[in-house]
């Protein structure tokens, strides 16, 4: 027996259920599975068992007696689906390697939400002679109760067509910012749920809401679209109240709630921002519409955390470009809202402006926000000192213009804190090297992330649009699963992709669709299989595979419907988008290869999808089809020398080729020479845009060529990942030259300076150049692969993540010709080393580790 069995084992840790959720409330999964980590010193798991028990029963509602198994994450339940409002407390036992038992874990809970719409007895409820959308007014809404006993327990539940805030007694019931969330309404509505047990007091109480048009009627898409879902933000809520001797009184959204248009915040948009009055007082309360046809959307609780408060930054300096108009500067672009604390004098109104740069004369620049105002106002009811900050809108931002100030004024640094906003996703990873250039690369990529981020993954934050564009995310998703544990975040969106596909299995340009234009372009629609496959690779979520085959099914069917012979011809695509230097926006790639080039690789990837999922003989078909599709491409685009033929050279054209494996391998080898010319002949520069940009560091490095893989990283001059960062970059931008010291601004009409598409470097960063790579065969972390770069020409690179099993750590360091390489397997797993000085790979078990390289 070892010395660790003979000390005994430690029980699990770390329980949480579904995606991540640690002991939640209101969760939305009736069935939902286990996951817990091992304790420390313990190399692996032979077999657990889980108790469950409901209801604060002693009797065990599911026990699933001892089952031989390694497997401690997303474990199915295999009792009776919960119901609604059930409170479950779990626990978990295991088996070490030596087959001693650990001790129960402590026990986690999951509290269930309202998991349909015949759980609700509310009623939708709305202002009386509610204003057009257009005007983005705030409705106010109201109604006392009086509570008869004292509480044991109360739960609110609410969502809203639109926006909502709660307060209970004038208290908000969360920290929750834009809820419900962005869901594709029509479709799916999500609820939320509070324990407000400690708000509710015996006698008199009274609920204050607000709601916005937010996403569902106000401004939004491009142009001045409103109310794209419906005209009036309506609000649905049920207060469930348990008193201490066992009776129970519900509280809903009903007639007899007042509302009223005249409170302090007068209007708030996405776009435009907020306009506050505090000199407003709510009254002339009017009766409420109520409406007990709830429609025939689906209703669940939000599956995934909301935006949230997740920092503040002080303003590290501030100036006066012009006269009356004072410039703070965050010192960091970031997403949320500006929180003034300052002295203001009656009737006096505050404007503040939102903006990413600044004009060379040092004054905002607005250009790139195009339609969207971005601006607040404050409208003070009495002098004195106010700390303000909006509701219902959100901002991109580094720099915050103050105007309207007496002309005396003397504004201090800290009259400006920056509130940074987005889904509140737990980090995960780390990343770092001994190149200040690329730690920095790293910083704007995580605040490229968290800037947009924001219920659903936008492609700006700043301007009118604010999006959810497919290709973007497809591009992006391996960097953002390292850096948040976003597994619940992806899964829920691509619910609301399943919801707007289009019939004939196009995917709309961004999700939720609320463009309408014209869907399927090639690389973003294949957002339907690249997540899904991208998201199980890191999590090992079968279940999200699943969900998302028969949206990947009539993807492919759609291409193939636009083939002839394994090609397509025609067929309208962004191309790669925003290539430099091409002849336009589209990049120099055509669109009909790009097209064959993806409907391979979404057929290879639903069919390595369908035999995870045990369906081999579907498989089979569709990886037929991948391979027919592969043949007739190359056969089209490419001759016997490897070469590119009936379509210009570019880099991306290439890059697709070889990295969705459509050439022939004796083939492939000329192919990526040919490659290697354009880069040479392009100074050891990239010239990809949206689509060719993830894959030419990692191509050229995995087909023999790291030290050239390197150079094209690590360049400085445009277009490079650090050309932005010389140019002050501290997010990721839009373009590769959206701003140069040199040439000012890019064109206005198009020019984020927060976008993450070209962020997607970070999955090789973390992959290769620190070299913690997960394994597909054995996804989630269950097995992984460490594969140093300790050739590239830094000293040290280091990648951190806590995989569902544990910490797990890649790092390397190099001196005098040695490199020294630590590397962290967590319990119940395994890492293969493949050694970059030639030695045979070493498959490592769970333990910490250090080797000597020799690299010269």
């Amino acid at each position: 027996m070892s010395a660790c069995a003979s000390q005994g084992t430690g029980p699990a840790r770390s329980l949480v259920a579904g995606e991540g959720f640690v002991d939640p409330i209101g969760f939305h999964d009736p069935t939902p599975t286990f996951s817990w980590k091992l304790a420390g010193g313990v190399k692996r798991q032979t077999a657990y068992r889980i108790e469950v028990n409901c209801g604060g029963d002693e009797q065990t509602q599911w026990d699933s007696g001892w089952v031989e198994s390694d497997q401690s994450v997303l474990v199915p339940y295999g009792g009776k689906p919960f119901d609604s409002r059930e409170q479950v407390t779990w626990r978990v036992s295991y088996k070490d390697q030596d087959g001693v038992k650990s001790g129960w874990s402590e026990p986690a809970s999951i509290e269930l939400g309202l998991l349909s719409k015949d759980d609700w007895q509310a009623k939708w409820i709305k202002a009386e002679n509610a204003p057009e959308p257009k005007e983005e007014v705030v409705v106010y809404l109201r109604r006392a109760f009086e509570a008869k006993d004292q509480v044991a327990s109360a739960r609110l539940y609410v969502t809203a067509r639109g926006m909502f805030d709660v307060l209970l007694n004038d208290q908000r019931v969360s920290d929750d910012h834009f809820a419900n969330g962005w869901t594709s309404y029509r479709n799916r509505l999500d609820s939320l749920t509070y324990d407000v047990t400690d708000l509710v007091k015996k006698g008199d109480n009274q609920l204050q809401v607000m709601i916005a048009n937010g996403w569902y009627c106000g401004r939004i898409g491009w142009a001045e679209q409103v109310g794209y879902y419906g005209k009036t933000p309506e609000l649905l809520l049920q207060l469930e109240i348990t008193f201490k001797d066992g009776s129970t009184q519900v509280i809903t959204s009903d007639e007899d709630w007042q509302s009223a248009l005249n409170g302090p915040v007068v209007s708030s948009s996405v776009y435009d921002g907020e306009t506050y009055d505090a000199r407003r007082v709510a009254d002339g309360w009017a009766p409420v519409v109520a409406n007990d046809d709830l429609g025939d959307v689906r209703m669940m609780p939000k599956p995934f955390p909301a935006v949230r408060q997740t920092q503040t930054i002080k303003a590290v300096s501030v100036s006066e470009p012009a006269p009356g108009k004072y410039v703070f500067d965050l010192g960091q672009n970031i997403v949320g809202w500006a929180k003034i604390h300052m002295p203001v004098e009656k009737d006096q109104t505050i404007t503040i402006r939102y903006v990413e740069m600044l004009n060379q004369d040092g004054t905002i620049y607005t250009a790139n926000l195009r339609s969207a105002k971005s601006t607040d106002t404050y409208t003070a009811a009495k002098s004195g000192k106010v700390t303000w900050q909006p509701h219902f809108t959100f901002h991109g931002f580094r720099y915050v213009e103050l105007s309207g100030l007496p002309e005396n004024a003397k504004p201090k640094k800290d009259w400006v804190t920056g509130v940074v906003l987005h889904s509140d996703l737990n980090r995960i990873g780390h990343f770092e090297s001994s190149h200040d250039l690329l730690n920095q690369l790293q910083s704007n990529i995580v605040w490229g992330q968290r800037g947009n981020f924001v219920d659903i993954p936008t492609d700006c934050p700043q301007r009118d649009e604010r999006l959810g564009w497919t290709g973007d995310a497809q591009v992006f998703c391996p960097t953002a699963m390292f850096n948040y544990d976003c597994h619940a975040f992806w899964k829920s969106w691509l619910g609301s992709m399943r919801d707007d596909q289009v019939e004939d299995g196009r995917i709309p340009h961004v999700i939720p669709d609320v463009l309408k234009r014209d869907a399927g372009s090639p690389g973003w629609m294949d957002a339907a299989t690249i997540i899904p496959w991208a998201v199980y690779v890191r999590t090992g979520d079968k279940e999200l595979l699943a969900d998302n085959i028969g949206m990947m099914e009539k993807l492919v069917g759609y291409y193939r419907s636009k083939s002839k012979d394994g090609l397509i011809t025609e067929i309208n695509a962004f191309g790669d988008w925003l290539q430099p230097y091409a002849k336009e926006t589209k990049g120099d790639t055509p669109a009909p290869l790009i097209a064959t080039a993806y409907y391979a690789h979404s057929a290879q990837i639903l069919a390595d999808s369908l035999r995870v999922l045990g369906r081999d003989e579907e498989a089979k078909r569709y990886e037929d089809e991948a391979n027919a599709v592969k043949s007739a491409f190359a056969r089209h685009y490419f001759d016997a020398d490897g070469k590119l033929q009936n379509a210009p050279e570019t880099q991306t054209a290439y890059l697709l080729a070889i990295a969705f494996d459509l050439i022939p391998s004796d083939a492939k080898p000329k192919a990526v020479e040919h490659l290697v010319r354009l880069v040479h002949e392009a100074d050891d520069h990239l010239r990809t845009g949206f689509l060719g940009t993830p894959f030419i560091v990692s191509e050229l490095d995995k087909a023999g060529y790291p030290d050239l893989a390197c150079k094209v990283l690590l360049k400085e001059t445009y277009p490079s990942w650090f050309y932005s960062i010389h140019q002050g970059a501290t997010t990721m931008w839009e373009r590769w030259n959206s701003y140069s010291h040199e040439h000012g601004f890019g064109d206005a009409g198009m020019n984020s300076f927060n976008h993450y598409a070209y962020g997607a470097i970070g999955q090789w960063l973390y992959e290769r150049l620190a070299g913690l790579a997960p394994d597909p065969a054995n996804p989630g972390y269950k097995h992984f692969f460490i594969r140093p770069l300790v050739s590239a020409p830094i000293d040290h690179a280091r990648a951190e993540l806590d995989t569902p099993y544990g910490k797990a750590v890649s790092g390397w360091t190099k001196h005098n010709g040695v490199a020294k390489l630590e590397v962290i397997v967590p319990p119940n797993t395994t890492a293969t080393v493949e050694f970059p000085d030639g030695r045979e790979s070493q498959t490592l078990e769970p333990g910490k580790y250090h080797f000597e390289l020799n690299v010269e």
